[in-house]
């Protein structure tokens, strides 16, 4: 079996881990007598470590063999997941997802580095996009699957499907993944000279702002549907699988087409974006078909956000790459965070339908950041390759 499956297949893991939680908030509530706001800590204390932490641990292991490292962050998700599963109280709880948070960007990081080793340079991109349909799948279905199975087994069995799905990467990655080569050691200092260029910071710009537009929405994408679309919640479920199923095929999609131009696909992301929402904000209809195309086509283009800002930001730093990924995943959890906020604060004065205002402002300030760097600071021109 290919090792880029369990490469992908620990990056659905620990997604799941990081967004699988908010399935089985209510039952966290009721287990531990808290309110929904602490609850709410365990999503947000995940993103601040991972903003906070990630480019450090991602620097501080970089060193290391790559082939280990893998391993041994997979092998810490699955144990803090098996803690958590039993975890006597509310703290506990929260300290156990500080754990693979703080390993959550070094895995991300190494993952990439590693699944594009495995392909010749001009497969570059159709690696990450392979490797990234992990990411998207947890991101995307960790919510549902986590909800289900806490439905149907336990709340202990939510988190146990955690601790297989990542001991099962690590088993697989030790057979499967060759032995990585001797990576050039690259200094600490060299690696930090990277935060000197000013077009990285215009890409790490442009990300964050990418992912707040894609949160300040998709955050409150059941209320939405449900206040704005009328569905009921049945109905709701239904069409995040298909959101989901839109953003596996948009992720390949785009893996393709940011191989063959990076800055067009790069522009055109967040205007496919700002026009599904323009379509989301159309309302409910009276036939579902143009909903199932609104919502294929919002997966897609939400999706394909991932891989098309990781591989924009990371061109800019290819002597570098676990450094500048490691910057990729602290910012875009950073956009996150803001954008969810963003969108909470536009519900207040706006309603549900606010949430579609906050994701369109965030666009002008991605397409903004984006033409600032195409046209004062890309030499080469529109077109640009992957660097190895």
């Amino acid at each position: 079996m290919n090792p880029i499956f369990f490469i992908a297949l620990g990056l659905f893991g620990v997604y799941t881990i990081e967004f699988g939680v908010v399935g089985i908030l209510p039952a966290i509530i009721e287990r531990y007598s808290i309110s929904t706001s602490q609850a709410g800590m365990l999503v947000g204390a995940f993103a601040i470590v991972i903003a906070l932490f990630g480019p450090f641990m991602v620097l501080l292991l970089s060193k290391l063999n790559r082939k280990n490292v893998l391993m041994t962050c997979l092998f810490i998700f699955a144990g803090s997941s098996l803690l958590s599963a039993y975890a006597p109280n509310f703290y506990v709880l929260l300290a156990l997802r500080v754990i693979p948070a703080l390993f959550h960007p070094v895995y991300f990081s190494l993952a990439f580095v590693t699944a594009i080793s495995l392909y010749p340079k001009e497969k570059a991109t159709q690696a990450s996009a392979k490797a990234f349909v992990g990411t998207s799948m947890g991101m995307v279905l960790g919510i549902p699957i986590t909800t289900y199975i806490q439905h149907q087994l336990s709340f202990e069995a939510a988190f146990l499907f955690c601790t297989l799905v990542n001991i099962a990467a690590g088993i697989g990655i030790a057979i499967m993944l060759p032995k990585t080569p001797k990576a050039e050691k690259v200094t600490y200092g060299k690696q930090l000279d990277i935060l000197r260029k000013i077009p990285l910071w215009i890409n790490i710009g442009a990300a964050t702002f990418i992912f707040a537009a894609m949160f300040s929405v998709y955050s409150y994408s059941a209320e939405y549907l449900e206040q704005v679309m009328g569905m009921n919640g049945e109905t709701v479920s239904v069409m995040l699988v298909i959101f989901g199923i839109g953003g596996v095929a948009g992720n390949l999609l785009a893996g393709r087409l940011i191989g063959i131009h990076m800055a067009r696909t790069t522009v055109f992301q967040p205007i496919v974006l700002a026009l599904s929402y323009f379509l989301l904000s159309l309302g409910e209809t009276s036939s579902i078909v143009p909903i199932i195309l609104i919502m294929v086509l919002w997966g897609a283009v939400h999706t394909s956000g991932l891989i098309i800002t990781q591989i924009w930001l990371t061109s800019e730093a290819p002597e570098a790459p676990e450094f500048a990924t490691g910057l990729y995943i602290s910012f875009i959890n950073l956009g996150v965070f803001i954008g969810s906020a963003a969108g909470g604060m536009f519900i207040d004065f706006l309603g549900v339908k606010g949430t579609i205002w906050s994701g369109l402002l965030f666009i002008v300030l991605a397409l903004a950041c984006i033409v600032i760097k195409i046209l004062f600071f890309n030499s080469k021109g529109i077109k640009e390759n992957m660097p190895a």
